[in-house]
């Protein structure tokens, strides 16, 4: 009686594609009562944002096969039965020793699968399969602690702004989704992990020093003032993952990680952004990282200060706000 009080399964041509989606009416996020299918209605409303923040990204899928209201599934293992057509690509974790083939977005039928099997937010790597320990992308995570205004926010953003100006660097803002903010970063492919994050270090500790009253780099949570902004650098750690740009998030509002303009900054509330509105923004204004692509950046000068601060690349993430290592 479950699976027929959530409907009879319904075929969707993606593309080139055949989807089946199972338990279509089954409700997935109680605030407005959207269901399954228009999760996948809404993915697909914002195919050519979602594809384009994905493509060719070892991706962990975050999975609620019962709704937001239920259990949440890290999965980083493509199951078996997967399709044929699906990409994937090895990673290998050397924590436990072991790999597991993760999905590779490369076209819109991919994410649509995904939310098939109950998949509601997509946590990309920094890098891509081509060679994945090569990020090509840099992630500036501007995380409010629990008793932050979100104004500090806005004014954390347009520090970080200021300083991306000075270095001839565009960052692409988004809502995280929730609370916070993040910016993005085409980077040239061609530093480690530990050399990412050492930049993304030294420009976090530059953001600090301009209002170090309002603005945290402190690693411990237990140690950070309640009130302030963590401008969380370990982000572009290996195998650290956050919401990609038109991710939905995990809550009851269907909240969605919703790229910005920057003059936005004052007036966006990130409560606004959901799968009910996105989609009429996303049609209005289109993706607004279209050209994220375009132009590939440097690390020389941030690295350059991380040397002259002594910024060493062995902080332990292990532990604390990091995202997990399940490879189910």
């Amino acid at each position: 009686m479950a699976s027929e009080s959530a409907g009879a399964p319904v075929e969707l041509s993606v593309g080139d594609r055949t989807v089946r989606i199972s338990s279509p009416d089954r409700v997935y996020f109680p605030t407005r009562g959207e269901t399954k299918l228009d999760l996948v209605n809404y993915y697909l409303s914002v195919g050519d944002g979602i594809v384009r923040a994905l493509r060719d990204r070892p991706c962990m899928l975050h999975r609620y096969p019962k709704g937001v209201t239920g259990a949440k599934v890290h999965q980083k293992r493509i199951p078996s039965g997967a399709p044929d057509w699906l990409e994937t690509v090895e990673i290998y974790f050397p924590r436990y020793g072991r790999t597991a083939d993760e999905v590779c977005v490369t076209e819109l039928g991919s994410v649509i699968w995904a939310v098939q099997m109950s998949t509601v937010e997509f946590h990309p790597w920094n890098s891509r399969r081509f060679d994945t320990e090569k990020p090509d992308e840099w992630r500036i995570d501007l995380d409010p602690m629990p008793d932050c205004p979100f104004d500090k926010v806005r004014r954390t953003a347009h520090i970080a702004h200021e300083v991306l100006d000075e270095l001839g660097i565009r960052g692409y803002p988004k809502t995280s989704g929730g609370s916070g903010l993040h910016v993005y970063v085409r980077i040239e492919p061609e530093w480690s992990f530990t050399d990412v994050r050492r930049a993304a270090l030294a420009f976090a500790r530059e953001v600090e020093r301009r209002n170090p009253d309002e603005i945290t780099t402190t690693w411990w949570r237990k140690d950070r003032d309640p009130t302030a902004v963590f401008v969380d650098y370990n982000q572009n750690t290996r195998d650290h993952t956050i919401a990609s740009a038109y991710s939905v998030r995990g809550n009851a509002d269907a909240t969605v990680s919703t790229p910005i303009e920057w003059t936005e900054i004052d007036d966006v509330d990130p409560r606004e952004f959901t799968i009910a509105t996105v989609p009429e923004r996303f049609a209005r204004l289109g993706d607004l990282h279209a050209d994220i692509d375009d132009t590939a950046f440097r690390l020389d000068t941030l690295l350059e200060w991380a040397d002259r601060d002594g910024l060493e690349p062995d902080t332990d993430t292990s532990t604390d706000d990091t995202t997990g290592d399940d490879t189910q």
